[in-house]
Protein backbone atom coordinates (compact mmCIF):
# COMPACT_ATOMS: atom_id res chain seq x y z
CA UNK A 1 0.00 0.00 0.00
CA UNK A 2 1.59 3.43 -0.96
CA UNK A 3 2.47 5.56 2.37
CA UNK A 4 1.79 9.34 2.91
CA UNK A 5 4.20 9.76 5.73
CA UNK A 6 6.34 12.54 5.17
CA UNK A 7 8.74 15.05 7.37
CA UNK A 8 9.21 18.80 7.73
CA UNK A 9 12.36 19.75 9.17
CA UNK A 10 13.38 16.29 9.80
CA UNK A 11 10.73 15.84 12.28
CA UNK A 12 8.59 12.42 10.81
CA UNK A 13 4.76 12.35 10.31
CA UNK A 14 2.50 9.44 9.79
CA UNK A 15 0.42 11.13 7.09
CA UNK A 16 1.07 14.25 5.04
CA UNK A 17 -2.63 15.91 6.01
CA UNK A 18 -2.80 18.24 8.70
CA UNK A 19 -5.62 21.22 9.51
CA UNK A 20 -5.38 24.45 8.04
CA UNK A 21 -4.69 27.39 11.25
CA UNK A 22 -7.92 29.30 11.94
CA UNK A 23 -10.35 25.36 11.47
CA UNK A 24 -10.74 23.17 14.19
CA UNK A 25 -7.90 24.42 16.33
CA UNK A 26 -9.42 27.03 18.89
CA UNK A 27 -9.96 24.86 22.14
CA UNK A 28 -7.83 21.91 22.99
CA UNK A 29 -11.16 20.15 22.34
CA UNK A 30 -10.82 21.05 18.76
CA UNK A 31 -7.14 20.24 18.82
CA UNK A 32 -7.44 16.77 20.39
CA UNK A 33 -10.04 15.37 17.66
CA UNK A 34 -7.28 16.18 15.11
CA UNK A 35 -5.18 14.82 17.01
CA UNK A 36 -6.76 11.70 16.99
CA UNK A 37 -7.82 11.64 13.56
CA UNK A 38 -6.32 10.45 10.94
CA UNK A 39 -4.36 13.65 10.10
CA UNK A 40 -0.16 13.54 10.58
CA UNK A 41 -0.50 16.75 12.91
CA UNK A 42 -2.31 19.75 13.97
CA UNK A 43 -1.14 23.35 14.08
CA UNK A 44 -2.84 25.99 16.92
CA UNK A 45 -4.49 28.68 15.94
CA UNK A 46 -2.37 31.41 15.60
CA UNK A 47 -2.13 32.83 18.97
CA UNK A 48 -1.50 36.34 19.89
CA UNK A 49 -0.16 37.80 23.52
CA UNK A 50 -3.52 37.85 24.81
CA UNK A 51 -6.51 36.18 24.21
CA UNK A 52 -8.49 38.08 21.64
CA UNK A 53 -12.95 37.78 20.91
CA UNK A 54 -12.07 38.77 17.22
CA UNK A 55 -14.34 40.53 14.74
CA UNK A 56 -18.01 40.86 15.60
CA UNK A 57 -20.14 37.65 13.91
CA UNK A 58 -21.23 36.68 11.19
CA UNK A 59 -17.61 36.17 10.42
CA UNK A 60 -17.37 33.40 8.51
CA UNK A 61 -19.55 32.08 5.59
CA UNK A 62 -19.68 28.44 3.73
CA UNK A 63 -20.23 29.17 0.31
CA UNK A 64 -20.61 26.77 -3.00
CA UNK A 65 -17.32 26.72 -3.83
CA UNK A 66 -15.60 27.50 -0.76
CA UNK A 67 -15.57 30.24 2.00
CA UNK A 68 -15.35 33.83 3.31
CA UNK A 69 -14.54 35.01 6.35
CA UNK A 70 -12.87 38.22 8.55
CA UNK A 71 -11.92 36.59 12.06
CA UNK A 72 -9.70 38.68 12.99
CA UNK A 73 -7.38 36.37 14.84
CA UNK A 74 -9.90 35.21 17.72
CA UNK A 75 -7.51 33.06 20.13
CA UNK A 76 -7.08 32.16 23.67
CA UNK A 77 -3.76 33.82 23.91
CA UNK A 78 0.20 31.78 23.73
CA UNK A 79 -0.53 30.57 26.87
CA UNK A 80 -2.99 28.43 26.64
CA UNK A 81 -1.72 26.85 23.71
CA UNK A 82 1.50 26.60 24.41
CA UNK A 83 0.56 25.09 27.96
CA UNK A 84 -1.45 22.78 26.44
CA UNK A 85 1.67 21.68 23.84
CA UNK A 86 3.96 21.31 26.63
CA UNK A 87 1.72 18.56 28.24
CA UNK A 88 1.20 16.72 24.99
CA UNK A 89 4.68 16.43 24.34
CA UNK A 90 4.97 14.83 27.70
CA UNK A 91 2.24 12.43 27.18
CA UNK A 92 3.25 11.79 23.37
CA UNK A 93 6.82 12.31 23.25
CA UNK A 94 7.09 11.10 19.48
CA UNK A 95 5.03 13.33 17.99
CA UNK A 96 5.48 16.67 16.53
CA UNK A 97 2.89 19.39 16.43
CA UNK A 98 3.28 23.59 15.27
CA UNK A 99 2.49 26.64 17.00
CA UNK A 100 1.20 29.23 15.17
CA UNK A 101 1.44 33.05 16.42
CA UNK A 102 1.91 36.25 15.22
CA UNK A 103 1.77 39.77 17.16
CA UNK A 104 0.09 43.02 16.74
CA UNK A 105 3.15 44.68 16.54
CA UNK A 106 6.62 43.86 15.90
CA UNK A 107 7.70 44.23 19.38
CA UNK A 108 4.83 41.79 20.45
CA UNK A 109 5.65 39.44 17.74
CA UNK A 110 9.53 39.02 19.35
CA UNK A 111 7.81 39.03 22.86
CA UNK A 112 6.01 35.62 21.75
CA UNK A 113 9.09 34.28 19.53
CA UNK A 114 11.22 34.73 22.64
CA UNK A 115 8.63 33.33 25.61
CA UNK A 116 8.54 30.39 22.85
CA UNK A 117 12.46 30.29 22.24
CA UNK A 118 12.89 29.96 26.13
CA UNK A 119 10.24 27.41 26.89
CA UNK A 120 10.80 23.73 26.70
CA UNK A 121 8.88 22.98 23.28
CA UNK A 122 9.96 21.26 20.62
CA UNK A 123 8.06 21.22 18.06
CA UNK A 124 7.60 23.26 15.15
CA UNK A 125 6.34 27.36 15.28
CA UNK A 126 5.10 28.89 12.45
CA UNK A 127 5.13 32.80 12.50
CA UNK A 128 1.65 34.06 10.99
CA UNK A 129 2.84 36.68 8.25
CA UNK A 130 -0.55 36.95 6.53
CA UNK A 131 -3.69 37.57 8.76
CA UNK A 132 -5.54 39.47 6.47
CA UNK A 133 -8.31 40.32 8.51
CA UNK A 134 -7.17 42.47 11.13
CA UNK A 135 -9.01 45.85 10.02
CA UNK A 136 -6.35 48.32 10.18
CA UNK A 137 -3.36 45.97 9.67
CA UNK A 138 -2.00 45.51 6.30
CA UNK A 139 -0.31 42.05 5.75
CA UNK A 140 3.33 41.91 6.88
CA UNK A 141 4.01 39.23 3.96
CA UNK A 142 3.28 41.95 1.17
CA UNK A 143 5.96 44.47 2.37
CA UNK A 144 8.80 42.98 1.40
CA UNK A 145 11.16 45.38 3.64
CA UNK A 146 9.29 44.83 7.08
CA UNK A 147 9.01 40.93 6.26
CA UNK A 148 13.75 40.83 6.06
CA UNK A 149 13.50 43.23 9.11
CA UNK A 150 11.65 40.96 11.40
CA UNK A 151 13.17 38.07 9.44
CA UNK A 152 16.49 39.63 10.38
CA UNK A 153 15.38 40.14 14.15
CA UNK A 154 14.21 36.89 15.06
CA UNK A 155 17.04 34.80 13.95
CA UNK A 156 19.30 36.86 15.97
CA UNK A 157 17.66 34.80 18.86
CA UNK A 158 15.18 31.90 17.68
CA UNK A 159 17.09 28.43 17.77
CA UNK A 160 14.21 26.27 17.40
CA UNK A 161 12.76 25.21 13.64
CA UNK A 162 10.38 28.34 12.80
CA UNK A 163 8.52 28.66 9.33
CA UNK A 164 6.09 31.24 7.83
CA UNK A 165 2.76 30.93 6.89
CA UNK A 166 2.43 33.50 3.56
CA UNK A 167 -0.51 35.12 1.43
CA UNK A 168 -0.86 34.49 -1.84
CA UNK A 169 1.60 36.55 -4.17
CA UNK A 170 0.18 37.07 -8.07
CA UNK A 171 3.27 38.45 -9.50
CA UNK A 172 6.40 36.73 -10.62
CA UNK A 173 8.64 39.48 -9.70
CA UNK A 174 7.13 39.20 -6.13
CA UNK A 175 7.92 35.29 -5.89
CA UNK A 176 11.38 36.60 -6.85
CA UNK A 177 11.75 39.03 -4.52
CA UNK A 178 10.27 36.92 -1.28
CA UNK A 179 12.24 33.96 -2.58
CA UNK A 180 15.09 36.37 -2.20
CA UNK A 181 14.76 37.21 0.96
CA UNK A 182 13.74 34.26 2.46
CA UNK A 183 16.90 32.07 1.14
CA UNK A 184 19.12 34.30 3.34
CA UNK A 185 17.30 32.32 6.78
CA UNK A 186 17.32 29.43 8.34
CA UNK A 187 13.80 29.13 7.57
CA UNK A 188 12.04 25.27 8.01
CA UNK A 189 9.26 25.86 5.86
CA UNK A 190 7.05 28.59 3.80
CA UNK A 191 3.26 27.88 4.12
CA UNK A 192 1.26 28.47 0.77
CA UNK A 193 -1.02 30.03 1.07
CA UNK A 194 -3.44 31.74 3.37
CA UNK A 195 -7.01 33.29 2.09
CA UNK A 196 -7.17 35.47 -0.83
CA UNK A 197 -7.80 38.73 1.34
CA UNK A 198 -10.90 40.96 0.84
CA UNK A 199 -13.18 39.21 -1.30
CA UNK A 200 -16.75 39.84 -1.56
CA UNK A 201 -19.49 37.54 -1.49
CA UNK A 202 -23.15 38.77 -1.78
CA UNK A 203 -26.44 36.93 -1.35
CA UNK A 204 -29.86 38.93 -3.04
CA UNK A 205 -28.34 42.14 -2.36
CA UNK A 206 -26.38 41.54 1.02
CA UNK A 207 -23.00 41.04 2.02
CA UNK A 208 -23.03 37.58 4.12
CA UNK A 209 -20.52 38.59 6.97
CA UNK A 210 -20.62 41.97 9.34
CA UNK A 211 -17.42 42.67 9.61
CA UNK A 212 -15.27 45.64 7.12
CA UNK A 213 -18.94 45.31 5.12
CA UNK A 214 -18.74 42.01 4.07
CA UNK A 215 -14.75 42.66 2.69
CA UNK A 216 -13.09 39.05 4.12
CA UNK A 217 -10.45 36.09 2.95
CA UNK A 218 -11.67 33.77 0.38
CA UNK A 219 -10.69 29.86 0.64
CA UNK A 220 -11.69 26.80 -0.68
CA UNK A 221 -12.16 25.68 -4.13
CA UNK A 222 -11.76 29.32 -5.52
CA UNK A 223 -8.29 29.62 -4.39
CA UNK A 224 -6.96 26.34 -5.61
CA UNK A 225 -4.80 27.49 -8.85
CA UNK A 226 -3.36 30.54 -6.98
CA UNK A 227 -2.35 28.22 -3.84
CA UNK A 228 -0.89 25.50 -6.31
CA UNK A 229 1.02 28.44 -8.18
CA UNK A 230 2.13 29.50 -4.90
CA UNK A 231 3.65 26.24 -4.18
CA UNK A 232 5.19 25.41 -7.16
CA UNK A 233 6.52 28.94 -7.66
CA UNK A 234 8.44 28.86 -4.34
CA UNK A 235 9.51 24.98 -4.94
CA UNK A 236 11.20 26.27 -8.15
CA UNK A 237 13.13 29.42 -5.91
CA UNK A 238 13.98 28.01 -2.59
CA UNK A 239 16.62 26.36 -1.28
CA UNK A 240 16.08 22.36 -0.64
CA UNK A 241 16.33 23.19 2.69
CA UNK A 242 13.27 25.26 3.18
CA UNK A 243 10.62 22.72 3.10
CA UNK A 244 7.03 24.03 1.92
CA UNK A 245 3.72 23.30 3.02
CA UNK A 246 0.58 23.17 0.59
CA UNK A 247 -2.94 25.14 1.68
CA UNK A 248 -5.46 25.51 -0.20
CA UNK A 249 -8.54 24.35 -2.31
CA UNK A 250 -8.30 20.71 -0.62
CA UNK A 251 -11.50 19.11 -1.14
CA UNK A 252 -10.12 15.78 -2.22
CA UNK A 253 -7.28 13.30 -2.98
CA UNK A 254 -6.69 14.59 -6.28
CA UNK A 255 -5.95 18.11 -4.70
CA UNK A 256 -3.62 16.79 -2.37
CA UNK A 257 -1.77 14.88 -5.13
CA UNK A 258 -1.43 18.44 -6.99
CA UNK A 259 0.13 20.09 -3.94
CA UNK A 260 2.78 17.60 -3.55
CA UNK A 261 3.74 17.17 -7.13
CA UNK A 262 3.65 21.13 -7.41
CA UNK A 263 6.38 20.58 -4.47
CA UNK A 264 4.49 20.34 -1.04
CA UNK A 265 5.75 18.19 1.37
CA UNK A 266 2.72 18.73 3.99
CA UNK A 267 -0.50 19.49 3.22
CA UNK A 268 -3.22 21.34 5.15
CA UNK A 269 -7.04 21.32 5.02
CA UNK A 270 -9.40 24.44 6.17
CA UNK A 271 -12.80 24.91 4.34
CA UNK A 272 -13.06 21.34 3.73
CA UNK A 273 -12.66 20.60 7.25
CA UNK A 274 -14.30 23.28 8.54
CA UNK A 275 -17.48 21.95 6.26
CA UNK A 276 -16.94 18.15 7.09
CA UNK A 277 -15.35 17.63 10.25
CA UNK A 278 -11.91 15.68 10.78
CA UNK A 279 -14.02 12.39 8.77
CA UNK A 280 -12.21 15.03 5.46
CA UNK A 281 -8.58 13.46 6.81
CA UNK A 282 -9.87 9.52 6.20
CA UNK A 283 -11.31 10.26 3.20
CA UNK A 284 -8.76 12.63 1.39
CA UNK A 285 -6.46 10.22 2.06
CA UNK A 286 -7.59 7.03 1.22
CA UNK A 287 -8.20 8.90 -1.85
CA UNK A 288 -4.81 9.81 -2.50
CA UNK A 289 -3.41 6.37 -1.80
CA UNK A 290 -5.88 5.34 -4.32
CA UNK A 291 -4.13 7.89 -6.88
CA UNK A 292 -0.73 6.77 -5.76
CA UNK A 293 -1.73 2.87 -6.50
CA UNK A 294 -2.86 3.51 -9.79
CA UNK A 295 0.42 5.68 -10.76
CA UNK A 296 2.52 3.35 -9.42
CA UNK A 297 3.70 5.74 -6.68
CA UNK A 298 4.83 3.79 -3.38
CA UNK A 299 5.49 7.43 -1.45
CA UNK A 300 4.98 10.98 -1.83
CA UNK A 301 9.00 11.33 -2.66
CA UNK A 302 8.47 9.27 -6.41
CA UNK A 303 6.03 12.56 -7.49
CA UNK A 304 6.84 15.31 -5.06
CA UNK A 305 7.90 18.84 -7.27
CA UNK A 306 7.79 16.73 -10.33
CA UNK A 307 4.80 18.64 -12.44
CA UNK A 308 5.47 18.82 -15.92
CA UNK A 309 5.70 21.28 -18.29
CA UNK A 310 4.44 21.58 -22.38
CA UNK A 311 7.59 21.51 -24.02
CA UNK A 312 7.95 23.57 -26.94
Amino acid sequence: MPSTKTQIAGFPFENCLMNAAGVACMTIAELEEVRLSQAGTFVTKTATLEARAGNPEPRYQDVPLGSINSMGLPNQGLDYYLDYLLELQEKEPNQTFFLSLVGLSQEETHRLLKQVEESEFKGLTELNLSCPNVPGKPQIAYDFETTETILKEVFSYFTKPLGIKLPPYFDMVHFDQAAAIFNQFPLAFVNCVNSIGNGLYIEDESVVIRPKNGFGGIGGEYIKPTALANVHAFYQRLKPEIQIIGTGGVLTGRDAFEHILCGASMVQVGTTLHKEGVAAFERITAELKVIMAEKGYESLDDFRGKLQYIEG
